[in-house]
């Protein structure tokens, strides 16, 4: 990323820590996905047929 990348959370009152907080967080999800592919985790049937769907997973009662 270059400086211009960070210009629309700027835009949006974004300071460095702001800006270094998503990175972190974005960088956490990148981590968390490639470990899962890597071991080979699935997603649970329910979670499937919410993606697909595009519906919200709810909380069984």
């Amino acid at each position: 990323m270059v400086e211009k990348d960070w210009q629309p959370l700027r835009d949006l009152g974004f300071d460095d820590t702001a800006c270094l907080e998503v990175g972190h967080i974005v960088g956490i999800f990148n981590y968390l996905t490639r470990l899962a592919d890597g071991f080979g985790l699935k997603l649970d049937a329910r979670t499937e047929e919410a993606a697909r769907s595009r519906t919200a997973l709810k909380r069984p009662d």
